[in-house]
């Protein structure tokens, strides 16, 4: 019985080794006989886009050089914004205000329903403020102080 013992334990290491062997060799064949090329063509990266909305005002954004940013305020009211580093933030285009199409139960005649948008884009690293300004919130209704005023700062990186 002494003699069976080593054979077996033999004949385990061997297959042992031999899957060890099969998986090696299957994880470093690639299929195919021809040698991997590198690709010389560089994709083009689309610049990014973001869009700000009231809801960002007070706050900071943080994007790349080449993306677009877009502040879209919802009210006719607002000034178109404004950077106060065009070199770092440039306008794009003009000012888009859009009055509301179609009559909305929660828009009431004179209630300065719809949008001003005002895009620009991120052309060198810095720091820029995009500002907005109203008065009125309302028909006949002046804003309260907190509500007077826009600002987003953008972080432009390199």
């Amino acid at each position: 019985m002494n003699l069976r013992r080593p054979a077996t334990l033999a004949l385990t290491c061997a297959s042992a080794v031999l899957g060890l062997v099969l998986t090696l060799t299957g994880c470093g064949s690639s299929g195919s006989a021809a040698p991997a090329t590198a690709s010389t063509s560089t994709p083009t990266p689309t610049p990014a886009a973001v869009t700000a909305g009231d809801d960002a005002n007070r706050t900071t954004v943080k994007v790349a050089v080449g993306t677009t940013v877009t502040v879209e305020l919802h009210s006719t009211y607002w000034s178109p914004a404004a950077s106060s580093a065009p070199e770092v933030l440039a306008p794009t285009g003009s000012p888009a205000p859009s009055p509301a199409t179609s009559p909305s139960p929660s828009c009431r005649p004179g209630g300065g329903c719809g949008t001003v948008a005002t895009s620009f884009t991120a052309r060198t690293p810095g720091t820029a403020h995009l500002t907005a300004s109203r008065t009125v919130c309302g028909e006949a209704l002046l804003c309260a102080p907190g509500q007077r005023t826009y600002d987003l700062t953008v972080d432009v990186t390199g």
